[in-house]
């Protein structure tokens, strides 16, 4: 009874054994927990920790692919439009160059024309000057006939035929 009464703590009512016996018993449903539920709990926390560690760089890795992704599109659309900008001016020098060809070419048939149209007026003022050299001869000879009547020779006509074309060209 001494030790029983030793456990007692005055006149509460309070067992020292039942502390004793509530404790011990605590401490190993304390590790009975800790080997069956916090062992396993903690494990499946930890491997949730690691899946959401590899879901966060997975995340990340996709991230930073993204953003490669996103950059090369940028560098893509930046050559696109040099190489548009770079097939606009070569279309305008062509289109430039083709003007100056066109421009070209016109005033070479221009000229062309020109000169053909020179040349033609230029024979056919020949021609005319000549028809009308033949006109007047014919006229001359016509009427230098009448006038001499017979008295000079035909050699002597075509003489003087001559003589008054040769003044008549340089008069002109």
């Amino acid at each position: 009874m001494a030790v029983s009464n030793m456990f007692v703590l005055g006149a509460a009512g309070i067992n020292g054994g039942d502390i004793l016996f509530q404790l011990v018993m605590f401490l190993i449903l304390l590790a009975l927990l800790q080997k069956f539920a916090f062992g396993p709990v903690m494990g499946i926390m930890k491997k949730r920790e690691e899946h959401i560690a590899g879901e966060i760089d997975e995340a990340e890795k996709q991230n930073e692919e993204a953003k490669k992704l996103v950059e090369e599109q940028r560098e893509i659309l930046k050559q696109s439009r040099q190489e548009v900008q770079v097939m606009m001016e070569n279309a305008r020098k062509s289109a430039e160059d083709k003007k100056e060809e066109i421009i070209a070419a016109a005033r070479e048939e221009s000229e062309r024309l020109k000169a053909a149209a020179k040349q033609e007026i230029e024979q056919q003022k020949d021609q005319a000057v000549a028809a009308l050299r033949e006109q007047v001869a014919s006229l001359s000879v016509l009427i230098a006939s009448k006038v001499i009547e017979k008295e000079l020779s035909e050699q002597d006509q075509e003489k003087l035929i001559h003589e008054y074309i040769q003044e008549v060209g340089d008069v002109r």
